[in-house]
This record gives structure tokens, sequence and C-alpha cells, in this order.
């Protein structure tokens, strides 16, 4: 079964300390995800930029603004998919994420969420 996970922060409480020091705990992050990477579950990591897209359809027409479409602290900074048995696997998979192993990520608001996937479907090229 796949899952997919989603790394929050606080854009806000990150915006307000020096880029040195974020660099300092991002580095920190590093040790972690080797240890998440051997779980040999991972099946893609990838961390996000700020700049995104909205796009809606309306009255037949895609409508296209710049998100996120509400305001909000709280933003998506990592997506990763993994493999598991179950959501107790995932947790235990996920649990190796810098996000719940590097404690001064808690300053920044850093939390996982998961959700199970219903279909995925890799085409081979």
């Amino acid at each position: 079964m796949k899952f997919l996970c989603l790394g929050y922060f606080d854009h806000e409480k990150m915006n307000a300390r020096p880029e040195t020091e974020i660099n300092a705990v991002m580095r920190l992050c590093q040790p972690h995800l080797e240890e998440f990477y051997k779980s040999g579950q991972v099946i893609l990591d990838a961390g996000l930029a700020l700049e995104s897209k909205y796009l809606r359809r309306e009255n037949g027409k895609v409508s296209i603004a710049d998100a996120p479409f509400t305001e909000t602290k709280e933003m998506i900074g990592s997506v990763f998919l993994i493999e598991a048995h179950d959501m107790e696997d995932a947790i235990r998979v996920a649990s190796l994420h810098p996000t719940t192993q590097v404690g001064e990520g808690e300053q920044f608001g850093w939390r996982l969420e998961i959700r199970p996937i219903h279909y995925f479907e890799k085409k081979e090229q």
C-alpha cells in the first residue's frame, strides 16, 4: 500500500529566523534522511518551493491565481511517497523523517500528515 506524506512548517516562524540558523537546523536533517532512505520504503522525497499557483475551473474556463488560495501560516514544505503494509507501518517509516527526529524543527512548527493513496500507477516508458 502506498502513502502520501505531507510535511508542514510555519513560514512566519521560519522567516523570523536568520538564514544561518535555518541552514544549521537543515544540516541536522541529513543523518536522519539517510536512515529514512535506508528503510527501503521511500519511493519519492521532494522539498517544495514556496512559489505555487492555484488552478480552478469555473464557468467553463480555467482561472489561475497565486497560491495558497487561503491565507495560512502553515505551508507544505515537503512531500514524500512511501510503501508500507498498513497505516501503522507508514507511521513507523514516516517517523524516521527529519520532521519528527530533529527537535530544533519544533520552533518552526514542523509536522507530518500521512494519507493512504487509493491508487497509484507508474507508467512504464
